[in-house]
C-alpha cells in the first residue's frame, strides 16, 4: 500500500493527458468531428476490451468469497447513490439538460479509468482483481441506467440498444470466462490488454478535448455553480462515507480499502461522453469531471488517511 504521494503523482500523468487534448484541440489537430470519434472509440471498443482482459482472473474458493463482499458492497453503494442523485435531481433548479448530467455526475465515479491507475498504487494486481469485481455491477448500471438518465424523457428508447451495446455484451462474456477453468488465448489476451490500456489516455485526450472548447468566462460561471459543488461533495465525501459502517461487520480490509476509494472516485469522464452524445449539457458535464477530478487530489488522501486511522490498514 502506499499514501497519497504517489497518487498525486499518477494524477499528474493524468492531467498531462488531458492537457495533450487541451492544446491538439486549439491547434486544430482535433477538430468539430474529433469528439465523436473519440467517444465511439471509448465506449465501443476500448472500455470493452478493458473489461474483458480484466475479468479474466484465475477462479478459485476464494475469488468466490471475494466476489460476494464486493458486489455486496459495490450494489449498497449504487443503490445509495441512485436514490441519492435523484432527490438531489428533483429538488434541483436547473434547466432539463443540466438536471441528467448532474444525476449522472452524482452517480458514477471514474472507476474504469482512473480507478485501474489508484487500485494498483494501492494493492498492485491484487488491487486490479478487486477493482475488476467491484465494478461489475457498476458497469451493468453504467450502460443500462447511466444511458437511461439521458433518453428516459425521449418518446421512445431503444431498450434493445442499451442491453446490447458492447460493454453490457463485454461484462457478460467476461463473467462467463470467469468461471471457467479456461482463459484466453495468449494472443487474444495480449490484444485486449494492448486495446483496453488505451482508454485511460482516450478518455484524458477526449476531455481535454472537450475543455478546450470551454470559454474561461464560461468555466468561472460554472464553478460558481452551487449545484456543481454539491454533486462534487457528495461524490467525493459524503458517498464514501457511507461504507465506513462495513468496519462494523468484519470486512476484510483490502476489499474495504479498494470499496471505499473507488466509490470516492472523481466524477466519470462517461458522462461527458454521453451528454454529447445524447444532447445533454456538454460543458456542465466536463466542469463538473474537472472539477471532481482537481478536488480530489485532497479527497482521495482523506479517505486513505481516515481508513488508515480507523481501521489501521
Amino acid at each position: 500500500m502506499t499514501t497519497g504521494g504517489s497518487f498525486i503523482q499518477e494524477m499528474l500523468v493524468l492531467y498531462m493527458i488531458a492537457l495533450v487534448g487541451f492544446i491538439a484541440r486549439k491547434r486544430g489537430i482535433l477538430n468539430e468531428y474529433s469528439d465523436e470519434v473519440l467517444t465511439q472509440l471509448v465506449l465501443y471498443i476500448t472500455l470493452p476490451a478493458l473489461i474483458l482482459f480484466s475479468l479474466d482472473i484465475p477462479f478459485s474458493v476464494q475469488v468466490i468469497h471475494e466476489l460476494l463482499w464486493l458486489v455486496f458492497m459495490s450494489i449498497y453503494i449504487l443503490v445509495i447513490s441512485i436514490l441519492l442523485a435523484a432527490k438531489m435531481r428533483k429538488r434541483s433548479q436547473l434547466p432539463e439538460k443540466q438536471k441528467n448530467v448532474y444525476e449522472g455526475l452524482t452517480i458514477f465515479g471514474n472507476q474504469g479509468f482512473i480507478g485501474y491507475a489508484i487500485s494498483f498504487i494501492l494493492l498492485k494486481e491484487q488491487g486490479i482483481i478487486y477493482l475488476t469485481m467491484f465494478n461489475i455491477c457498476y458497469l451493468i448500471l453504467i450502460w443500462t441506467y447511466g444511458v437511461h438518465i439521458f433518453t428516459k424523457d425521449q418518446e421512445r428508447i431503444h431498450w434493445n440498444k442499451i442491453f446490447l451495446n458492447p460493454g453490457i455484451l463485454a461484462t457478460f462474456i467476461g463473467l462467463f470466462v470467469l468461471f471457467l477453468p479456461v482463459s484466453w488465448p495468449d494472443i487474444i489476451s495480449r490484444s485486449l490488454e494492448s486495446v483496453g490500456k488505451m482508454t485511460i489516455p482516450l478518455s484524458m485526450i477526449m476531455i481535454g478535448s472537450l475543455l478546450a472548447k470551454v470559454h474561461y468566462k464560461d468555466v468561472s460561471s460554472l464553478l460558481n455553480n452551487f449545484y456543481l459543488w454539491k454533486s462534487a461533495m457528495t461524490k467525493l465525501i459524503f458517498i464514501p462515507l457511507c461504507l465506513f459502517p462495513f468496519m462494523a461487520i468484519s470486512t476484510p480490509s483490502s476489499l474495504l480499502l479498494i470499496a471505499i476509494i473507488i466509490s470516492g472516485m472523481p466524477s466519470a469522464p462517461t458522462i461527458s461522453f454521453y451528454a454529447q452524445k445524447y444532447g445533454g449539457d456538454t460543458l456542465f458535464a466536463s466542469t463538473g469531471v474537472l472539477l471532481t477530478t482537481l478536488l480530489c487530489i485532497l479527497t482521495i488522501p482523506l479517505l486513505y488517511f481516515l481508513l488508515s486511522v480507523l481501521y489501521q490498514i
